[in-house]
């Protein structure tokens, strides 16, 4: 029998064992453990869904490609052009600074929820006119309570507070195109011929969408749709491919599908950015204006049409109101 304190174990016959070497060992095997663990876990390889973490993987060929277009942008940037703008600025002005109202960001949000309930409170098939005379009302009614509020109004009932006030005023009244742009709101002028009938006899009533964008109008084969953005395979890429309008955006999908060889696939889809102030969408690129985008599918699906819907908004950041891109699909 082993006298207390000793263990004759794992060879030791009657050496000491004592309970400091037991716990050591069994210390050393944790370690042991937990180290090969965590080699295990680091060594695994992690797939993220980019939709759900937006983790995006560039490929060289990616890489490439927006290096090409940062290249194309700097080289067609009219340096010149922005120096003279800068020095006419003041005169512009009469002389003085320009407004620079800057609005929170939680104040557009306000604005643009605002106005997305008054184009929902409008019947189904409202008319780009109907549209517009309801962005227009809430601008003056808004207007007219930042007004009042600037001005020192007590017990009024609105969803802004007196500091915001004097700048959304300054907004509404001077800087409304570019608050537009910035949220997005973007909807066509109704052009009607009703009261003077200017069209040539033998001219048919056609749509006036293509009033509203830069350039040539578009032949019919181009098939133009509005606030719409076409899914495709790209058969060229669009950081890399400004054209000057739609019709050009056009005619290069028709250019490539006539050249394309054999074993290459022939463009059907065409997809342009309109704006200015460049175009929204869920990847991580910056789309800017006049971007034109060619694709090929073989049954052509839409990203996103006319409006951005509220579910999709709540989820994503930056997103505006109305999709600023305008597509079309070419009938083989």
């Amino acid at each position: 029998m082993a006298r207390e304190g000793r263990c004759p174990i794992w060879g030791l016959g009657s050496g000491l064992c004592s309970y400091k070497i037991i716990t050591l060992i069994v210390c050393s095997l944790n370690i042991v453990i937990a180290l090969s663990c965590l080699r295990s876990l680091y060594s695994s390889p992690y797939i993220y869904s980019n939709k759900d973490y937006g983790v995006v993987k560039h490929t060289p060929d990616h890489i490439r490609k927006m290096e090409k277009s940062v290249r194309i942008r700097r080289a067609n940037e009219p340096i010149e052009l922005v120096k003279l703008v800068n020095q006419l600025k003041p005169e512009l002005w009469g002389g003085g600074s320009m407004p620079s109202a800057e609005l929170p960001q939680a104040v557009k949000n306000k604005i643009t929820e605002e106005i997305l309930q008054r184009l929902r409170n409008l019947r189904p098939n409202a008319t780009a006119s109907e549209e517009q005379e309801a962005v227009q009302t809430w601008r003056r009614e808004k207007l007219k309570e930042a007004k009042m509020l600037a001005d020192g109004g007590k017990g009024l009932n609105s969803t802004l507070v007196q500091e915001e006030a004097g700048n959304l005023v300054k907004v509404l009244e001077s800087d409304w195109a570019a608050l537009s742009e910035e949220i997005g709101l973007w909807i066509p002028t109704a052009i009607e011929n009703r009261e003077h009938n200017d069209k040539p006899e033998g001219v048919e009533d056609t749509e006036d969408v293509e009033q509203i964008l830069a350039g040539r109008p578009l032949p019919p084969e181009c098939n133009l749709e509005i606030h719409t953005d076409y899914d495709g395979e790209c058969v060229q890429w669009g950081l890399s491919n400004p054209q000057e309008s739609a019709a050009d955006c056009c005619q290069a999908c028709l250019d490539q599908a006539k050249s394309a060889k054999p074993d290459q696939k022939k463009c059907n889809i065409w997809v342009y950015c309109p704006s200015e102030s460049g175009c929204y969408s869920p990847d991580t690129y910056q789309h800017k204006h006049m971007e034109c985008w060619l694709k090929y599918s073989e049954k052509p699906s839409l990203n996103f049409k006319d409006r951005y819907s509220e579910e999709y908004r709540n989820s994503h950041s930056n997103v505006p109101l109305i999709v600023p891109w305008v597509s079309g699909v070419i009938r083989v």
